[in-house]
């Protein structure tokens, strides 16, 4: 089966196909995904989008960040967007980008268009990000290292696909919808650190709305605009990468197996790019031991070679590339620096005097025997003494200790309410989509 059938028969598939830590899963993305669209309302790219919103006029039915309603493809847009200001949203590696904030908008939007039950949008999410993962596979690495940004190109896919089942598409509509999906997709790296970053991903939220309610409407599309002959993946991937994508694990993992894997999504706790995770984490093993920056002579670490192009700015010069800098970062652990608090990372952090000094004495070395998840590496402290470091995010963490780290994190971003929110939106039970759009536009500014 190629990856568009597989995306057919996997949409057909009944409810109960859906395991139920993937069911929870989703519920924690949508949690967390509320979380980071509120903090996220206030911040320039957020209030830039609104006033976009503000300025087209249509059917006012979705709900948006910020406040007000708009028309489920500008709510998906808008939203989007906001929820990914921050860059504090979920991440998975196969897939390699961040899913939740390319699908969730799509999927609100289309359900309190269509008065959806909220478990109807969380089941469409799931298919989304399922479908989003296998088109990341398929597109591989190479793809991202190419410079295109998979959390808006294959993200758009998964917005289209949640959209498609909420609207109720046929198999022969949902073809059509993927194939205009295919024309409409975008999204490069070039953006990182500026306000294009998280427009990408209202691009993909707002196209699979699109794309979805035109295939609705009859518009016709190529037979297989996605795997086809000249099709997305075919003019997508670079031509030196192998078919089927670079990690065919995921491709293949066959649908009998269940909608499986979102299950390995991964939650950001430090309000940076998920790639300098690791090593805030292997860093605070340090700290805790009672090692500050003062303390090192020089760090040394090694990554996976695709990072180098993500984030290792070597001198920021905002705060939104501080998000993106090893160097930053590292001496902003090994100060004391609370790197979950997003308020953190301003524009004068960038011209810190101590954090430049440290970038002088840090080394990154691409190495492709460390996976996407891992860091290894070794201070040289000022007394002589080595340390060892290395932290491998694949470490599977329980549930309950998930939902507790989430928790933490939204009273860390929103002190005010954060518990409150929290708490609202823990017991998802009974709700409406409409009934969690309130929520969405009670964070007004």
């Amino acid at each position: 089966m190629t990856v568009t059938e597989q995306i057919l028969d996997l949409v057909q598939r009944p409810n109960a196909y859906m395991s139920e830590r993937g069911l929870t899963m989703a519920r924690f993305s949508l949690l967390d995904w509320i979380i980071c669209g509120y903090a996220g309302r206030t911040e320039p790219v957020s209030r830039k989008m609104r006033q976009f919103a503000e300025s087209e006029s249509g059917r006012q039915v979705a709900s948006v960040f910020g406040g007000g309603l708009a028309p489920a493809r500008m709510a998906a847009l808008v939203n989007g967007a906001t929820s990914h200001a921050l860059d504090y949203d979920d991440t998975h590696f196969g897939h390699v980008g961040h899913l939740s904030v390319g699908i969730y908008p799509a999927a609100l939007a289309v359900g309190e268009e269509q008065n959806a039950h909220l478990d109807q949008v969380i089941e469409a999410f799931l298919l989304g990000a399922e479908a989003a993962i296998r088109i990341g596979s398929t597109l591989g690495r190479a793809h991202y290292n190419q410079g295109f940004h998979q959390t808006a190109t294959a993200g758009a896919f998964g917005a289209t696909v949640a959209a498609s089942r909420l609207y109720g598409l046929d198999a022969g509509q949902l073809r059509a919808a993927l194939g205009l999906c295919a024309t409409r997709a975008s999204g490069l790296k070039s953006q990182f650190g500026t306000m294009g970053k998280p427009y990408n991903a209202g691009l993909a939220a707002s196209n699979g709305v699109e794309c979805a309610a035109l295939a609705r409407l009859g518009l016709t599309s190529a037979d297989d605009g996605l795997w086809g002959a000249q099709g997305f993946v075919e003019t997508h991937r670079p031509m030196s990468s192998t078919p089927g994508g670079d990690d065919p694990a995921i491709r293949e993992t066959p649908l009998a197996s269940g909608l499986c894997l979102f299950e390995d999504n991964k939650y950001k706790l430090h309000a940076c790019c998920h790639g300098l995770h690791a090593m805030i984490e292997a860093l605070q093993v340090a700290v805790a031991q009672g090692i500050g920056l003062q303390d090192v002579a020089t760090l040394t670490l090694r990554t996976n070679p695709r990072w180098l192009k993500v984030c290792d700015i070597k001198a920021p010069r905002s705060g939104l590339e501080v998000k993106f800098s090893y160097a930053w970062l590292a001496g902003m652990v090994l100060r004391g620096d609370r790197t979950g608090d997003d308020r953190v990372y301003t524009d004068a952090l960038a011209r810190d005097p101590d954090l430049a000094d440290f970038a002088l004495r840090l080394k990154v070395v691409g190495d492709a025997h460390v996976s996407d998840l891992r860091v290894e590496g070794q201070l040289r402290l000022q007394d002589g003494r080595d340390v060892p470091l290395a932290h491998d995010l694949a470490m599977p963490v329980p549930l309950d200790q998930l939902a507790n780290k989430l928790r933490r994190k939204a009273c860390d971003i929103l002190p005010s309410v954060g518990q409150e929110l929290w708490d609202l939106t823990s017991d998802l039970s009974g709700m409406h989509a409409r009934d969690l759009g309130t929520v969405v536009r009670a964070a007004s500014v």
